[in-house]
């Protein structure tokens, strides 16, 4: 938890690694995770690196896993889960694996040519068994000559054989037969009679069953046909046709015994190839178990090796050709799991000579790496959306984890609708294990998952916001009795029969002994739900809440600042641009908050009436004036206010020029021979011997600047001078800018609040006009109503809304007091997908 509150120190460092271990020693390495490797061969192209034939090699396998995998798919099975995480096979131990993936493969695909073969032939068959059983049907001796079972003629007034051609009936009649897809047998009917008419008959018959088309696999319904035809010619033509359309031909006997010898003989066949069929079956269904146990775990690992090679790519030989030489980015905490790790790899390779690490320094700007968990992931996700934190800078997250959900709150603030959303958070936090939530494919979904945490806590707040506001789905709760007395203010007033009669609304006057009995014990008095001023009421009260609260989270974002001074060692920075930026602040709006306070506690309602105006003394403020109207609030406020305000306008030039001027005296004296105190030894590197908390990587210069910008000595005074300028420009106009947003706070809580009323006024209160059975039975479908409208609108509409709103809150008015987030994430080489949460 130590690096959530900043970036944990990140040094450069070289891997020596020999030739032998190397792949061990970074398989190692990936299994942990620790380093983030840098490509020392940028310039190399990919296909002339040193590992580029293991790279091809692993790729030649994943090509075998997707022949299996598709054989798999094929076959309706899915590959079974990995069991643990296989670590990457050994240099020696890939032949065999790749040999094995191979093996399997083969018999894979010979198995499934046979199959196949066998299926193709088993269906041809069948195929012939039909035409023969129709044809025997069709040309039995209970079928005359020349006049088939079930002719089908294309003309009904035209006989299929013409009178002048009876003459030719002794000749010898000879017979086409096969199958033909039912798409293709209206044109080929019809092409047949054009080609050769008068010459022949063609009988079309549906076959029992369908059969699988070996085209497109489905299963279709075959025609079967039976062409008698006279003459030879006739006989090639009907044959030519056939082919045209894709028709399968069968050979057709001319005898009756024949034709019953040749079924017999099919029948023997497609019994026996049904046998081997099946064995076949049982065969491959076997290969695809080995197929199904094997291939998760071959991929895992020829995927491992395959990062593993491409990784050694980014590395460098030395001048022996016997060392490899990396260059990565690693956690100084974790450099001595590093040295482990390197071990290990160089025992698992039998290698007799060790690798080892060693840090060296640099100029560069390291990476970021901030370590989270189940529960910071969601807000430090939040944080990098604005931009990853440069290094070593303050890290806002811990901080939003209270804020976030409590600015939320305010713009949410309902007791019901918060109780629901903790509730739905707390079912997912609960079952967060299950498979069936972590693996759900809807973006959305999985978008709400992981900010389970988040939103847990956005619901607590809001229930908590919700009792200050007294609002369980608009409807005031009455926890404790309320401190106004209507008793006491009937006994105690002219309130007669008549008085009553005439008029509908009543006053509680507070100066009335015993009618004002003190504040609520918590939130706001109940009484106020039943008043006609309870909005103006609010709105008071909101409205000064957002801007107290507004000034309190800028304030704090300004201090915030105070740790990247300290720990860049820009002390120079705390008088030069702190201090000015929080006189500024403070004198200005800080000066408003205590005029809020102090109005609220001077002033009762006994002399309420007298109590000047806050707005008009701030503006008088701005004006060095004083309105006589306009009550003072306290003696010598207007002194005060002028010296405030001179204060703030004396801050800016200071604020303007101060580090400019500063940095530039510094650099002159440098250059003149004469360094100050400040400067001296500026360029010496921070090794082993640094004082605690520095890094290894930066020189004092380096730390001077914070680390981000390496070249700051070679900044021109006029960009150092523009730089300040607009830093300038946005702080003292974000300061009026940004307060005046923080009134959205007031504006979202009211929109909420009214929302609930209006839907409970327009929804729910018809439920309640009728009390009894028949009122009983509306009740259901109003509920059922108002509650997918409370969901629908308050709940994911609203929430929707606010959360956004508290987004811009925290990027734009909170984090630009002192979060630069200029950094980059250190992106470790890992077989693991969340090491560092």
């Amino acid at each position: 938890m130590g690096s959530l509150f900043r970036s944990e120190e990140i040094c450069l460092a070289q891997l020596f690694l020999q030739s032998a271990s190397a792949y061990s020693c970074v398989s190692e390495l990936g299994e942990r995770g620790l380093l983030e490797f840098r490509d020392l061969n940028p310039h190399v192209s990919p296909f002339q690196r040193r590992f580029v034939g293991e790279v091809r090699r692993c790729e030649e396998m994943e090509k075998t896993f997707t022949f299996l995998r598709q054989e798999l798919r094929d076959a309706g099975r899915e590959p079974g889960a990995v069991r643990g995480s296989p670590r990457a096979p050994l240099a020696r131990e890939a032949l065999r694996l790749q040999e094995q993936a191979e093996q399997l493969a083969q018999e894979l695909r010979e198995v499934s040519r046979n199959r196949a073969s066998l299926r193709g032939r088993l269906r041809d068959l069948r195929r012939y068994l039909h035409v023969l059983r129709e044809g025997q049907r069709l040309t039995g001796p209970a079928a005359a000559l020349g006049s088939p079972a079930r002719p089908r003629a294309l003309s009904e007034h035209e006989p299929i054989l013409d009178p002048s051609v009876h003459q030719h009936l002794e000749r010898k009649i000879n017979f086409v037969a096969g199958v033909i897809h039912p798409w293709r047998v209206s044109a080929f009917e019809r092409l047949l009679w054009r080609a050769c008419r008068g010459y022949l008959v063609a009988t079309f018959v549906e076959m029992p069953e369908p059969m699988e088309d070996p085209a497109t696999g489905e299963s279709i319904t075959w025609v079967i046909f039976l062409i008698s035809y006279w003459g030879e010619q006739i006989g090639q033509k009907i044959r030519k046709i056939s082919d045209c359309f894709h028709c399968h031909v069968y050979p057709y006997p001319e005898s009756e015994a024949s034709r019953a010898d040749t079924m017999s003989g099919l029948q023997s066949q497609i019994q026996d190839l049904s046998v081997v069929l099946e064995e076949t079956e049982q065969y491959l269904a076997q290969v695809l178990d080995k197929v199904v146990l094997a291939l998760p775990t071959w991929q895992v690992q020829v995927q491992k090796m395959k990062a593993i090679y491409l990784v050694l790519n980014q590395c460098s030989f030395d001048v022996t050709e016997k060392c490899l030489i990396a260059e990565v980015w690693c956690p100084v905490r974790d450099l001595t799991q590093v040295q482990d790790a390197l071990r290990q790899g160089s025992y698992k390779s039998g290698s007799s000579v060790e690798c080892f690490v060693q840090r060296i320094p640099t100029t560069e700007s390291p990476p970021t790496l901030i370590r989270t968990n189940k529960f910071t992931a969601g807000f430090q996700s939040i944080v990098d959306a604005y931009g990853v934190a440069s290094y070593q800078e303050v890290n806002p997250a811990p901080y939003a984890i209270i804020t976030f959900p409590f600015i939320f709150a305010i713009m949410f603030g309902d007791v019901g609708h918060g109780l629901i959303m903790f509730l739905f958070a707390l079912w997912m936090v609960l079952y967060e294990n299950s498979p069936s939530l972590r693996q759900a494919s809807n973006e959305i979904w999985l978008t709400f998952f992981e900010g389970r945490y988040l939103i847990l806590l956005m619901g607590a707040f809001s229930i908590y916001t919700g009792f200050i506001y007294n609002e369980c789905f608009s409807k005031a709760t009455v926890i404790f009795p309320s401190a106004w007395s209507v008793a006491t203010m009937a006994n105690r007033s002219s309130w007669s029969s008549a008085y009553l009669a005439t008029h509908q609304l009543l006053t509680l006057d507070p100066n009335v002994t015993g009618v004002f009995q003190g504040p609520y014990p918590f939130g706001i008095d109940p009484i106020w739900s039943l008043a006609t001023n309870h909005l103006n009421f609010l709105n008071s009260f909101k409205m000064k809440m957002s801007v107290v609260l507004g000034i309190v989270h800028m304030g704090f974002g300004v201090l915030l600042g105070v740790f990247n001074h300290l720990h860049f060692k820009q002390r120079h920075r705390l008088v030069l641009e702190l201090l000015p930026e929080m006189i500024f602040l403070l004198a200005l709006f800080g000066y408003l908050v205590f005029l809020i306070f102090y109005k609220w506690i001077k002033f009762s309602a006994a002399d309420s009436l007298v109590a000047p105006s806050i707005l008009i003394h701030f503006i008088d403020m701005f004006l060095f004036t004083s309105n006589a109207e306009n009550l003072p609030l306290y003696p010598g406020q207007v002194p005060v206010q002028t010296v405030l305000v001179v204060l703030a306008l004396a801050s800016v030039p200071v604020l303007l020029l101060g580090t400019p001027l500063y940095l530039w005296c510094r650099r002159r004296s440098t250059r003149t021979g004469h360094p100050t105190a400040v400067g001296t030894g500026e360029q010496e590197p921070l090794l082993e011997g640094q004082e605690a908390g520095n890094s290894v990587n930066v020189t004092k210069e380096d730390v001077e600047s914070g680390g981000h910008s390496p070249d700051a000595e070679h900044l021109d005074f006029a960009e150092l001078f523009m730089h300040q300028a607009i830093h300038t420009i946005e702080y003292c106009l974000g300061c009026v800018s940004n307060t005046a947003s923080y009134l959205r706070l007031w504006a979202l809580s009211l929109a909420h609040a009214q929302l609930s009323e209006v839907l409970w006024s327009m929804v729910m209160r018809n439920g309640f006009v009728r009390l009894s059975y028949a009122g009983g039975a509306v009740l259901v479908p109003v509920f059922a109503a108002f509650a997918v409208l409370t969901v629908a609108i308050l709940l994911v509409m609203e929430g929707l809304s606010a959360f956004l709103h508290a987004l811009r809150l925290h990027w734009v008015e909170f984090q630009n007091k002192f979060y630069v987030g200029a950094g980059y994430k250190l992106c470790p080489f890992t077989f693991a997908p969340d090491t560092w949460e």
